[in-house]
């Protein structure tokens, strides 16, 4: 049985991931390559599993059947949350290549936590939600949040505070805001990051974000 690695990216579209596979001593190549060039017209693609198996074709097979319904034109793209992916391939026998920090029971365990959270996620009606709140040194942050399909945004015009220094997520850092205002509507990958968007700070997502009621998006929640 031919041994090689499966493995799982994230890319710049929420939601749409690549399953690929590749030989043993082409996986830093070959994620090299994908990472800086892109696939298919998609760019942004971000390593995010990766095990070695043995039969890895047939393997990669039965993925394609399992996931055959989110296939996207023929192509090794899925719409797919990858961490529902990454549960069942650390459930694989195999030894793992990336992440390299963390064991396969951890990556499991991670990848399980945050499917639920995401599973909560969808339970938010589709919609406009909405966030006004006076940050100290700055005034009144006011923005929109909209939900397609369990999909978050940020909506275009939002009034936003700028961040301090220390991290920030990625979802921040690349929504594009000139002068305290968000010029095009920007994807969140949670309730939280669209906090972010908006306040520049760290935030309770569910706590922040009401609906046209006044009612705090966590209501929705099992």
């Amino acid at each position: 049985m031919a041994k090689g690695i499966i493995y799982v990216m994230t890319t710049v579209v929420p939601g749409l991931i690549k399953i690929g596979k590749t030989g043993t001593d082409n996986f830093e190549s070959r994620m090299y390559q994908l990472e800086r060039n892109g696939y298919f017209n998609v760019v942004g693609l971000k390593r995010k599993f990766a095990i070695e198996v043995e039969d890895y074709d047939e393997k990669e097979k039965l993925l394609d059947e399992i996931f055959g319904k989110s296939n996207v034109l023929g192509s090794e793209l899925f719409s797919l949350d990858a961490d529902l992916v990454v549960q069942l391939l650390s459930s694989f026998e195999g030894k793992q290549i990336f992440p390299e920090t963390l064991t396969k029971e951890e990556v499991f365990i991670a990848a399980t936590e945050e499917h639920k959270i995401k599973e909560d996620w969808a339970l938010i009606p589709d919609g406009k939600y909405y966030l006004s709140q006076n940050v100290k040194g700055f005034g009144k942050v006011t923005a929109t949040m909209i939900v397609v399909d369990g999909k978050l945004s940020v909506e275009k015009g939002s009034v936003c505070a700028p961040t301090k220094e220390g991290w920030v997520p990625e979802a921040r850092k690349n929504a594009p805001i000139k002068d305290n205002v968000l010029l095009a509507t920007t994807d969140a990958n949670s309730p939280t990051n669209a906090g972010w968007i908006a306040l520049g700070h760290s935030n309770n997502g569910w706590t922040v974000w009401k609906d046209a009621k006044g009612q705090p998006i966590d209501i929705y929640r099992k």
